[in-house]
Formats: structure tokens, sequence, C-alpha cells
């Protein structure tokens, strides 16, 4: 499994901090691969803008198969329809939408310089609720429980091999293995229903946003789901570039695209209550939006936001 985060500074530093340790771990035979992305390392205080350099070590391919266009199933675990600001239907769509506007966008599109993929993402217009099927405080191995319940359901059509299934937690739901402490989202495969299946957690960063945002604030008013948006990008691209950690694209440490540029943003603009993003993306509804999201490693090891943009 593959893990996640972001965050702001007004000073630019001058290097892109690499916060992703490959670490294995299970939790028991047979388990997947853990590879822990650590927690914000600015505490939420200071955006990083990152360097343009190249990062080392450089990252490079290790043979196994990467994903050339991408669905996304969207799990919604807990309870997405409270009254806290942040847990709400406003929340989900504000995920529905970045999604959405990722495909072919300036920065998504820096996955098609791995060759395969071709800076395409698709949104499953099928979606999955899942009212606390293993309580508020799963496990690692509850995570891929809730995913094949999901898929066994056949709400989401058939087993997907070329599928990501993010399974997204409300702010309530602890995930035992270090979720806010050691990390903020992970990804990882494993056989479901007979199918090699992608799958990664992302928790609403509402429960911890000193660990898991990027800023206290978020440009689209809930800074936890703002927080999330970035984790779901990160845990995406590296999918897309390693879907069967570390057989993909990683660097001689098993750091994957995403973990080389962790928690650094480029360029960034102001919006309401001072909320920094750095990229605007169309909706589903033919408006826009904007986000604040960790940079991506292209395949010569530069970080960029807007791959076009090489000032990135």
């Amino acid at each position: 499994m593959k893990i996640s985060r972001c965050s702001f500074v007004l000073s630019i530093l001058s290097s892109c901090v690499l916060t992703g340790s490959a670490v294995a771990q299970s939790e028991g035979a047979g388990a997947p691969q853990i590879i822990f992305h650590k927690t914000n390392p600015q505490d939420a205080s200071a955006l990083t803008a990152g360097s343009t350099g190249v990062m080392t070590p450089p990252i490079s391919y290790h043979g196994g198969p990467v994903l050339a266009t991408p669905t996304v199933y969207l799990i919604w675990y807990g309870n997405w329809n409270q009254n806290n600001g942040s847990d709400t239907i406003t929340g989900q769509q504000i995920i529905r939408d970045f999604v959405h506007g990722l495909n072919k966008s300036n920065y998504y599109i820096i996955n098609a310089s791995y060759g395969t993929p071709t800076g395409s993402v698709t949104l499953s217009a099928s979606e999955y609720v899942d009212n606390y099927s293993h309580g508020s405080r799963i496990s690692d191995s509850a995570v891929q429980a809730i995913v094949s319940q999901a898929i066994a359901s056949g709400k989401l059509g058939l087993p997907n091999p070329d599928g990501l299934y993010f399974v997204l937690t409300s702010s309530d739901v602890a995930e035992r293995s270090g979720f806010c402490s050691k990390y903020c989202g992970w990804h990882t495969s494993g056989t479901i229903s007979f199918t090699n299946i992608k799958y990664s957690f992302v928790g609403n960063a509402s429960r911890c946003l000193s660990a898991c945002a990027a800023q206290t604030t978020g440009p689209n008013g809930n800074a936890g789901v703002d927080g999330m948006v970035s984790v779901i990008a990160h845990e995406l691209e590296e999918t897309n570039t390693d879907p069967n950690p570390t057989s993909g694209w990683a660097d001689s440490r098993g750091s994957e695209n995403g973990d080389k540029c962790a928690w650094t943003f480029g360029s960034l603009l102001s919006g309401p209550a001072n909320a920094q993003y750095n990229m605007t993306l169309p909706t589903q509804s033919n408006r826009t939006r904007n986000y604040l999201v960790q940079r991506n490693l292209d395949v010569n090891s530069k970080c960029y936001v807007d791959y076009p943009n090489k000032t990135q």
C-alpha cells in the first residue's frame, strides 16, 4: 500500500521535500505491502513551493504494469451526511468535481511522461455507500473487506482491474494502523473477486488538520475535504504509474512519483479567507473550482503542478 499528504509557505523553500519512506508492513500472512508516506512535515503552518531541480535518487521502471486510463470508484464509508461542515453532501461533490476535472488536465497529463499512461482518468458514475459495516475503527484488512463488499454488491459493476477503488472515510472514522499519526492515505493492490484490484484509503483530513491538511482553510471552504483532494491526487497518480507497489515506477528507496514531490505546491494564488490554491479545474456542472494539490514528478525527476509550464 502507499501513503500520502500536503502544506503552504509564504517564504519559498529551496528544495522539494521527500517525505515518503519504504517500510514493508503486514497485518498477517499474505497481507499486501504497505509503504508509508508520512504526514505533513510543515504541520499545516507553512506551504512549501519546492524546487524545480531534479529529484534524487531518480525514478526508474521495474518492469511491472501501469494503468493507461484508470477508472475511479468512490466508496463513501461512515456518515457523509453530518452537520459538521465537512462530512457533507457538498463535501462529496468537491471530490467528484476534482476527479472529473483531472482528466487530460495539465496536472494529470504529467503521468503521460511515463509512456503507457495517457493522462486520462474516468470517474465512474456508480458509487457505494457503507454505513460503518466495520465500525468506526477500521484496520488495513477491513479496508480491503469494504472494497470487496462494495464490488460484491454489484452496484459498482463488474470488478475492474483498471480501476482504483477509493475508500473515503468520514472524520469520525479512525484507521488503526496510523491515520493522522503516520499517514493520511495509502494505496495498494490485492486479489478481490478473482481480480487484481487496486484500492486506496483516504480519510477526511478534518480529523487532524495539522497532520493531513496543507492549510487550516480550504479553497472550497471545507478544509478537511480540500485536504483529502490533495491526498486523492497523490494516490491516484501513484496508482497510475505503479499500480502494484513497487513493480512499476519507483526509485531505489521504493518512493513513487507522488512521494518525490510530496507536500510541495509550486506557484500559489490566494482565494477567499486567504485560502491558497494552485490549480483551477472544470466541475461536473461546467463551472470551475480551485484546489491546492501537491506536485507530481515527471519521468525526468522534476516536480510540476502545471506540466506545460516548466516554471512550476
